[in-house]
C-alpha cells in the first residue's frame, strides 16, 4: 500500500505520535553497482519460525553468507546444533556476530520476549533486521525501535508468514484496483492444537489471538488501514491446567466495515479449516485454506481475464513459506525496491494485536 494511501487511512497514526520517514528503512542510499552475497547472521533458535528461517537463509546461496548464529542458552544449543538447519554453522555469541567485518542483516529469532531488545541491539550496531513476529508486549518499545530503525535508514522486516503468499498477494491487488468494490466485510480463522509443554510456553503471553492471530491482523490492516476500535473475548478452556487464553475472537470496527478473527490452539486439524475472507460490495474473495493456498473470487462483472460470478483462481506455486519474504530483504538491503509495509502499517499491527489479545497498551 502506497504511503500517502496508508496515512489517509490510518489517520497518521497521531496517538502514536510516530511518523516514519517516506522511505521507512528501505536502504536506497545503499545501492551499489557490485551485487556481492549479504552478510548475514541469526540471533536465537528459540522463536517457532528459527529454524525455517535460517533453513532459507542457507538456501538462499546467490543472495547471502550466512556468517553465524548465536543462541545464548547453551543448553538449548546443544538440544538443537545438530538439527539439519544448523549443523555446519559457526555458532558465535552476539558481540562477535554484530563485531563481524561487513555483517548487514541479522535475523532476530529469539523467544518473542527478548525479540526486540535484541532487534534494538542490532539496529544500534548499524545492522538491518528480519524480525519475527509479534513485536513483544510493549508498543512503547516497538515504537522505540522503529524510530531507531527510521533515524539510521535501516530496514526492519517484520515476519508475518502470509505477505508474500500468492493468495493474499491477490487478494491485496483485488482490493487495491478496486474490483471488489468497496469493503464492508473481512472474517479471518487461523487455529491449530498443541500440546502440554507449548501451552505452558504460550501462557507467558497474551493467549492465540498473539501467536496466531497476528498474521492475520497484518493481512487486515493490509485491506483496511488501522481499526478504529478493537474489541477481544477471550475464553481459558484448561483453568486447572494453565491460566493460556487459548480460544479467542477480536472484533475491529472501520467506519464503513466490520471485521471478526478467530484463533484457537484447540481446533482439531485447525491448520484446514485457516481462512481469510474479503467482502465488497462488487465481490469477494476467500483463501481457504492458507497454506497450501487455495482461492476462489466471486464477482458481479468480469475483471481482467476473470469472469462474473464464482470461480477458481489458479495461483503460482510457492517455493517455499519464506523464500520471497527473504528475498525482498536482499533487495530491501541492496536498495532494489522500497518495503511495500512500511513502519505506520508496522506500528498500526503492533497495536492491533495487543489490543485483540486483550493485552494493555504500554
Amino acid at each position: 500500500m502506497h504511503r500517502r494511501r496508508f496515512l489517509q487511512r490510518t489517520g497518521q497514526l497521531s496517538v502514536l505520535g510516530f511518523v516514519a520517514p517516506a522511505l521507512a528503512g528501505s536502504a536506497m542510499a545503499q545501492a551499489g553497482s557490485a551485487r556481492e552475497r549479504i552478510k548475514v547472521g541469526q540471533i536465537g533458535t528459540a522463536h517457532a519460525h528459527a529454524s525455517g528461517k535460517m533453513a532459507t537463509l542457507r538456501k538462499l546461496r546467490d543472495e547471502y553468507e550466512v556468517v553465524g548464529i548465536v543462541e545464548p542458552d547453551p543448553d538449548r544449543q546443544r538440544r538443537v546444533q545438530d538439527q539439519a538447519a544448523y549443523r555446519g554453522l559457526c555458532w558465535l555469541t552476539q558481540e562477535q556476530l554484530l563485531n563481524t567485518p561487513g555483517l548487514q542483516a541479522v535475523a532476530v529469532e529469539t523467544a518473542v520476549s527478548d525479540l526486540v531488545s535484541t532487534a534494538q541491539r542490532c539496529i544500534s550496531a548499524g545492522m538491518h533486521v528480519h524480525l519475527d513476529k509479534p513485536a513483544g508486549c510493549s508498543l512503547t518499545a516497538f515504537q522505540e525501535l522503529l524510530a531507531e530503525a527510521a533515524r539510521r535508514r535501516r530496514t526492519v522486516q517484520m515476519g508475518y508468514m502470509f505477505r508474500h503468499n500468492p493468495a493474499f498477494r491477490f487478494c491485496f491487488r483485488a482490493v487495491r484496483e478496486g474490483c471488489l468494490g468497496e469493503v464492508f466485510e473481512v472474517h479471518g480463522v487461523i487455529s491449530k492444537t498443541v500440546g502440554a509443554q507449548q501451552r505452558k510456553e504460550l501462557a507467558e503471553y497474551p493467549g492465540s489471538m498473539f501467536e496466531l492471530g497476528c498474521h492475520l491482523i497484518d493481512a487486515l490492516v493490509a485491506v483496511l488501514g488501522r481499526p478504529e476500535k478493537t474489541g477481544s473475548f477471550s475464553r481459558r478452556s484448561r483453568p486447572q491446567q494453565d491460566d493460556l487464553a487459548d480460544n479467542q475472537v477480536a472484533v475491529f470496527e472501520y467506519a464503513k466495515a466490520t471485521a471478526t478473527i478467530r484463533s484457537s490452539l484447540l481446533e482439531v486439524e485447525g491448520t484446514q479449516r485457516r481462512q481469510f475472507v474479503v467482502c465488497g460490495t462488487r465481490g469477494t474473495v476467500e483463501i481457504r485454506p492458507l497454506e497450501p493456498p487455495r482461492l476462489q473470487m466471486a464477482l458481479d462483472r468480469p475483471w481482467r481475464e476473470y469472469r462474473k460470478g464464482y470461480q477458481d483462481i489458479e495461483l503460482p506455486p510457492m517455493p517455499g513459506r519464506y523464500d520471497d519474504h527473504l528475498l525482498e530483504l536482499a533487495r530491501l538491503i541492496r536498495g532494489e525496491k522500497e518495503s511495500e509495509y512500511l513502519f505506520e502499517h508496522d506500528l498500526a499491527v503492533q497495536e492491533a494485536v495487543l489490543q485483540a489479545s486483550g493485552a494493555p497498551l504500554r
